[in-house]
């Protein structure tokens, strides 16, 4: 069973930055997704795995980045000028055969961290 791991969150004032973490695995997509409390797991963000290439929610774009490094061995997610609306338990997952119009959904996905807590406030 693969079992990917996140770290960096915690807890930032507005407007600061974090970055998270990810295990990476051969895949077509790895994504970040996150879930309020109260709320559905909603889009984050996705990188294709062969290309790089990065897609957003617009609620995030312009203020994080999804990358990996060149070793592909670890996703991160870069936030910048975050906002206490950004708070949530953000999850990496990763998508073996994912369709590129399924790689904004939940269900585009196969494996899943554990979640990792981006708190925001004063």
């Amino acid at each position: 069973q693969v079992r990917l791991v996140e770290s960096g969150g915690g807890l930032v004032q507005p407007g600061g930055s974090l970055r998270l973490s990810c295990t990476a695995i051969a895949s077509r997509y790895m994504a970040w997704f996150r879930q309020a409390p109260g709320k559905e797991r909603e889009f984050v963000a996705a990188i294709r795995w062969s290309g790089g290439y990065t897609y957003y929610a617009d609620a995030v774009k312009g203020r994080f980045t999804v990358s990996r490094d060149n070793a592909k061995t670890t996703l991160y997610l870069q936030m910048n000028n975050l906002t206490p609306e950004d708070t949530a338990v953000y999850y990496c997952a990763a998508g073996l055969r994912t369709l590129l119009s399924e790689s904004s959904t939940p269900r585009g996905y196969d494996y899943w961290g554990q979640g990792t807590q981006v708190t925001v406030s004063s």
